[in-house]
């Protein structure tokens, strides 16, 4: 089944030439670019105008595998609490990226929380805002999209090492992409120092500690759960290292200081 694209000309450009030379320009802003692999990626997911130059800066900064494990938080509600989109494309303005049936396969038969779901997808944003930079980054990436519900820890480390033991013993590299914004309506100064509470164990690759933090201080991170397994899974891969690239607030776009939301780019090999 294939999916199209839901927010473009919202969210993002709609129009390809616009589209294309927009990403390139955010992907453009990255310093430097990693020259070991990157075993995972967490990169924001609001309209571009607001988040797109972190995500940019993130990814391409990255050394991305060829094909990319997607996790995003559910906003909806819909679907399976690990839902998995199994096979088609997925769409964009100009291009799409094929699902990865084989790895999609190995992932399905590796935990049966992991489940074969499209509704969960379909009219969910947090996953499709980040293709058009994995297509400019590398137009054959093949991706295999997973939303992520689950509110138990212990399932989310029982599928995260299960997905990092899929991903260890696959026939080609495997990087990990979450989608998350952080901290949501709340003061810039606020939402810093509670964003900054949250990414401490992020960058430590302690996803257990990640996850209590956000649920014990109320921090609105969307994300959490969909970084929770990301951070299980690249231990099993043996991540020593997390860093934070980018981090910035909506209102240094809006002006609106009082109510903001919070996007974090950070890089794990």
């Amino acid at each position: 089944m294939d999916r199209q694209p839901i927010v473009a000309g919202r969210f993002y450009e709609g129009r390809p030439e616009q589209l294309n030379a927009l990403v390139d320009g955010l992907l453009g802003l990255a310093e430097t670019r990693r020259d070991k692999r990157t075993l995972l990626a967490m990169v924001p997911h609001a309209g571009y105008v607001y988040s797109g130059a972190v995500c940019g800066k993130t990814l391409g900064m990255a050394d991305l595998a060829p094909t990319v494990l997607l996790l995003g938080p559910n906003h909806t509600g819909r679907g399976e609490r690990f839902a998995l989109w199994p096979d088609g494309v997925w769409n964009i303005p100009g291009g799409s990226l094929d699902v990865d049936q084989p790895l999609a396969q190995a992932l399905l038969a590796a935990d049966p929380a992991i489940r074969p779901d499209t509704a969960a997808h379909m009219g969910e944003h947090s996953l499709e805002v980040i293709l058009p930079f994995l297509h400019r980054i590398n137009p054959a990436t093949t991706i295999v999209p997973v939303s992520v519900s689950s509110p138990s820890l212990d399932t989310l480390r029982q599928v995260g090492q299960a997905m990092g033991r899929v991903i260890a013993a696959h026939d080609a590299p495997v990087s990990i992409v979450v989608s998350s914004d952080m901290s949501h309506y709340i003061s810039h100064e606020d939402a810093k120092k509670m964003d900054s509470l949250a990414l401490d164990p992020v960058v430590t690759l302690n996803p257990g500690a990640l996850y209590e933090t956000v649920r014990g201080r109320n921090i609105s991170m969307c994300g959490v759960l969909p970084m929770t397994v990301g951070l299980f899974a690249a231990q099993e891969l043996g991540a020593t290292r997390g860093e934070l690239v980018a981090y910035a607030t909506s209102g240094q776009v809006s002006g609106d200081y009082d109510q903001v939301v919070g996007y974090a780019g950070v890089l794990v090999d």
